[in-house]
């Protein structure tokens, strides 16, 4: 694990073979489950919901160490077995509306799990992966050892940073948190399959924290998070679950 991006200024280059797969996931790989709420005053509720946030299943680019932002890469082999798993754990869940963004790796992981389910997906541009422009379909490698200047920023401060020709993470949360609440005032249980930035963004809209802290929040592909929410208050019952995916040594997090 490398905590380089994370606690310091100081520009640290991991080896070539980092299982890190793209400037998110500097992080700790694990959460502990803590309690945490935030207001939601404008969407008043008597009925509790929950909100199953996804991330989809691995691609051959997340396997390769490049970075996809809106690129449209389809799941790997890996990925569609992680997200069978991932479906089979959800199968006798009360979900009330499947929605995902249209990229294709998480449209399918939307598939996959709604085989259980029966559902119309609704597809949601807001939840897009963050447009990484210029670096799109680069290594994660590559970035590390070509883009110092612009890694430095990043690691001081990334909620200050717009991806070259892309977008900014405040960019990201802004649309995507229209998703969100569209969801939220609908009054039934969600799943959300979107992408790596996009759920960053969004449990740092929900915990109340800057953007600059999104490293906190990051998730694995084929995870779950799992948001009750109640007269306008929220708070996780899960976080990063990926327990669905441990009893294969063959069916690889990230």
């Amino acid at each position: 694990m490398d905590t380089g991006l994370r606690h310091s200024h100081r520009l640290h280059i991991p080896p070539v073979h980092t299982k890190h797969t793209s400037i998110c996931q500097l992080q700790i790989e694990k959460f502990v489950l803590t309690s945490v709420s935030s207001s939601l005053k404008n969407t008043p509720m008597k009925e509790i919901i929950r909100l199953t946030l996804i991330r989809h299943g691995e691609t051959l680019w997340n396997k390769e160490g490049r970075i996809q932002g809106v690129s449209d890469i389809a799941l790997s082999d890996t990925g569609v077995e992680q997200a069978r798993r991932l479906a089979f754990s959800l199968k006798d869940s009360d979900i009330g509306a499947i929605i995902a963004s249209p990229l294709k790796r998480a449209y399918q992981t939307a598939e996959i799990i709604n085989s259980f389910h029966g559902k119309k997906i609704e597809v949601h541009s807001g939840l897009m992966e963050l447009d990484q422009g210029d670096f799109e379909g680069r290594s994660f490698q590559d970035i590390l050892t070509l883009e110092k200047a612009f890694l430095r920023k990043w690691i001081a401060d990334p909620a200050s940073v717009r991806m070259p020709r892309g977008e900014s993470l405040a960019d990201l949360q802004e649309r995507a948190w229209h998703s969100i609440e569209k969801m939220i005032s609908g009054g039934q249980n969600a799943l959300v399959v979107a992408h790596n930035f996009t759920l960053a963004v969004i449990l740092c809209r929900f915990q109340n924290i800057g953007l600059s802290e999104f490293r906190s929040v990051c998730v694995n592909t084929a995870s779950k998070t799992v948001i009750r929410i109640l007269n306008g208050e929220a708070s996780m019952e899960a976080i990063n679950d990926c327990s669905h995916l441990k009893d294969s040594p063959d069916v690889k997090k990230s």
